[in-house]
């Protein structure tokens, strides 16, 4: 069966840690695709996203022209609201039939995994590929896959833990880095910077 990933997120703008986290998952996991879908307004970020839909489309689709298995998805901004992960994914899963689907997430996404909308409804649409970092540190160290089946029973069986490079970016701190005039080359693919620099984005983001 064809593996597909689902990488969610509001991509404002899209780093170098999406990318690497699409590549690596991509060979754990079997993928012959990784569709990055850029979220229209995400309930946990309502009104706080510092560019437009189609900015963030346009960085996306930057980013990854490059790489035939990486595919922008509009799945989510083409869709009204409210905008939660469990009512798009059977939007996707309907797209890809013959599909299996496996949402890809940070580790700090996947502790805080309860707190999601209707999580136990995601697992009904796919699984989980779960970006664990290689070394202990204080953020990832105590992920493992059965960690939330009490709350969301199952949940374990449909987990993948992937090992990747130690990349903590924020999208936030590359704005802040703008701001103060600071370089954020190889934060951000060159194509995604020369598309800001031409569209004077970030300028007046908090």
């Amino acid at each position: 069966m064809t593996r597909i990933g689902v990488l969610g997120g509001t991509f404002d703008p899209p780093h170098i840690g999406h990318l690497v986290l699409a590549e690596y998952a991509g060979d754990a996991l079997g993928l012959s695709q990784v569709l990055f879908v850029p979220a229209a307004d995400p309930p946990h970020k309502r009104n706080q996203t510092r560019v437009s839909a189609d900015h963030r489309i346009a960085m996306v689709q930057a980013a990854i022209a490059d790489n035939a298995r990486l595919v922008l998805s509009r799945v989510d901004v083409d869709r009204p609201g409210p905008h939660y992960t469990v009512d798009m994914l059977p939007i996707i899963s309907a797209q890809y039939p013959d599909a299996e689907l496996y949402f890809l997430m940070g580790g700090d996404s996947f502790r805080d995994l309860p707190k999601w909308h209707r999580p136990q409804e995601m697992i009904q649409f796919c699984k989980l590929g779960v970006m664990a970092r290689p070394y202990p540190n204080q953020s990832d160290w105590d992920l493992h896959p059965d960690m939330h089946d009490k709350v969301i029973p199952g949940l374990s069986n449909c987990v993948t833990m992937i090992e990747a490079p130690l990349l903590d970016i924020a999208a936030r701190e590359i704005v802040e880095r703008m701001h103060e005039r600071k370089t954020v080359r190889y934060l951000v693919p060159d194509p995604v910077l020369d598309y800001i620099k031409a569209h004077g984005l970030y300028k007046d983001s908090d």
